[in-house]
């Protein structure tokens, strides 16, 4: 096989495209897919292709291969408006998130992974909280000289110190018990509230947006984004400086799902005014244009420009900052996990003749 794609056979069109599939999760997918075979779950004549390119880069390089009825890819791959011609099609984003296919679920059968990383992700947030209450940064730059007389207290956490997890779905319950776990008062914010306290069964104590932001020394996004105006869940730029203004002095923040949910151009000003302590970031508002803006290209946006200086900060270690490229599904756990969710959904794709998965948008 070659090391760029994987395919059962050298074919003009397969079954199935997996797209965007790196390192150990593309073996991992193919290990998946040859026991689903071997199990009679998929069709012993499946051809399938593994690919570490996304969907637009992948055509342009073969013109002639027609996508077919059913792929998954990631968050980098764009969908071509002629794939949704004729009959419906499948997409099987190899995410937690779905943000980036919503606006095409009227039109083609859209599932992602809900269960594959809810400990990373959760676990993510606990590395971010331990490194920005301790002010990691400024221990570790203080050791260049080893400084002990002038160093700053770190935050000490305990019952009397408030976590609010805006976004109590899975991760997001996760991160709840983990903090609890470790001693915080912590609180929940979810316009899904009713329905989540009798899922949990009383487990969260559910508040209002406005009512966390008041109490809250520490705040974690767990939201998934919905850009969608005419959802009850859109939230693009739901953190805004004027709801984050009447935070207590000294808050820090972490968002674990996506940037757009809390503007970068608000977290750099209420950090450089004080009323931030600390920020963590794995994710970024406009990933794509953030990368091409960090290659050195040419961009507009402000966001993306105050999550450069934010970037730097962190790397220069001068702030009470923390960042990460979008990793923080990638555990070593999460590798096997991801693969075996996707290839469930093609399993339950076969078993409806191709027309529907039995899990997909809308969710809720």
């Amino acid at each position: 096989m070659k090391d760029e794609v994987k395919s059962k056979k050298d074919m003009a069109n397969y079954d199935i495209i997996h797209f965007e599939a790196l390192g150990p999760e593309a073996s991992h997918l193919e290990e998946e897919i040859i026991k689903a075979i071997e199990q009679n779950e998929i069709p012993p004549k499946h051809s399938y292709l593994i690919t570490p390119d996304n969907v637009q880069v992948f055509l342009k390089q073969n013109p002639d291969i027609v996508l077919p009825d059913i792929i998954t890819t990631k968050t980098h791959s764009v969908i071509p408006d002629n794939y949704m011609n004729g009959k419906k099609k499948s997409i099987i984003t190899r995410s937690a998130g779905y943000d980036h296919f919503e606006h095409l679920s009227e039109k083609v059968n859209i599932a992602s992974l809900r269960e594959y990383c809810v400990n990373a992700v959760a676990q993510t947030a606990m590395k971010f909280l331990y490194a920005v209450a301790g002010k990691l940064n400024h221990y570790t730059k203080n050791t260049e000289t080893f400084e002990r007389k002038n160093s700053d207290a770190f935050i000490e956490l305990d019952k009397h110190r408030v976590l609010s997890v805006f976004g109590v779905g899975k991760i997001g319950k996760r991160v709840y018990e983990l903090a609890e776990a470790n001693g915080l008062t912590v609180l929940g914010v979810d316009i899904r509230h009713d329905e989540l306290d009798r899922l949990y069964r009383g487990t969260v104590r559910f508040v209002t947006k406005e009512e966390a932001i008041a109490s809250s020394d520490i705040i974690v996004n767990a939201m998934n984004l919905t850009k969608n105006r005419q959802s009850r869940f859109y939230n693009v730029g739901y953190f805004s400086s004027e709801h984050l203004s009447k935070a207590k002095d000294g808050l820090m923040f972490i968002n674990i799902t996506r940037g757009e949910i809390a503007p970068e151009s608000i977290l750099l000003q209420l950090y450089n005014s004080g009323k931030i302590s600390g920020i963590c970031l794995d994710v970024f508002t406009n990933e794509s244009e953030f990368t091409r803006l960090l290659a050195g290209e040419v961009v507009s946006g402000q966001d993306v420009k105050a999550a450069k200086s934010l970037v730097e900060m962190a790397l220069e270690r001068t702030g009470n900052i923390y960042v990460q490229p979008h990793q923080g599904f990638n555990s070593d756990v999460a590798a096997k996990t991801k693969a075996i969710e996707a290839i469930k959904h093609v399993k339950a794709w076969y078993k409806n003749d191709g027309k529907y998965f039995d899990e997909q948008l809308p969710y809720y």
